[in-house]
């Protein structure tokens, strides 16, 4: 086990370990390719990955999910090629998302030949992004660390819908971005109703971490601070 991974799970007391996605040119020599079979949407592999899997994927693993195709630059088969169009028009007729919205939906600037997922200890492919999922308080430290670190602009970019839009979004921006669960990937996923999911740049995984172990010291300390202070102005019992 990385042991800065290990660190990271300690300090923000993490239900499931963090993992590493990889957007690849071809399929990584030291995995597997998914064995599970067809998956409902792109996010259901989060989940395989955070359980402690190792594997990789090819664009038809994603085509059941059009928009979850859609974000990954996947193009579907000629004869799946009106499903993104008929979903995106279902999601505006339930005014679950708003025509306006979509343009800005963010996406792999390119296609990748294989997407790899592993826990983030694993060494067998280049992160891209390495997602974690977590409660509001771990985010707070997350939060706090990405400030000095640099990746985030002090209103980390949030989204609901669609989930998987976070991957492209801190990939490209080199920013964290933050996703509250859509509809979806709450279907599809162990995701508990206390989490939401935080995407790191994969190139900034190291200095993300360092700041974390800072962060971490400083809260306690101000902690430890903040409960004197209280204990001050307790009411007697």
């Amino acid at each position: 086990m990385d042991v800065r991974v290990t660190r990271v799970q300690e300090i923000l007391e993490l239900r499931r370990v963090p993992i590493k996605i990889g957007f690849l040119e071809a399929p990584p020599a030291a995995l597997p390719r998914w064995s599970g079979g067809p998956v409902a949407a792109g996010c259901v592999f989060w989940d395989r990955a955070m359980e402690g899997k190792s594997f990789y994927t090819l664009p038809a693993d994603h085509w059941n999910c059009a928009i979850g195709s859609h974000t990954h630059k996947i193009s579907l088969p000629a004869e799946r090629a009106g499903e993104l169009g008929a979903t995106v028009g279902f999601m505006v007729e339930t005014r679950y998302l708003d025509p306006a919205e979509v343009p800005g939906i963010p996406t792999l600037d390119q296609a990748p030949g294989a997407v790899a997922y592993a826990p983030a200890s694993s060494d067998a492919f280049k992160a891209d992004v390495v997602l974690m999922a977590a409660t509001p308080v771990q985010l707070t430290l997350v939060y706090e660390a990405a400030l000095k670190a640099g990746i985030s602009k002090g209103a980390a970019e949030a989204t609901s819908r669609p989930s998987c839009a976070i991957l492209p979004a801190a990939a490209k921006s080199e920013i964290i971005a933050l996703s509250f669960g859509c509809r979806g990937n709450r279907a599809y996923t162990k995701l508990g109703d206390d989490e939401m999911y935080v995407s790191v740049p994969g190139s900034k995984w190291d200095e993300f971490v360092d700041r974390l172990i800072e962060v971490q010291r400083s809260n306690l300390t101000m902690g430890n601070y903040y409960q004197a202070q209280n204990a001050k102005f307790a009411s007697p019992k």
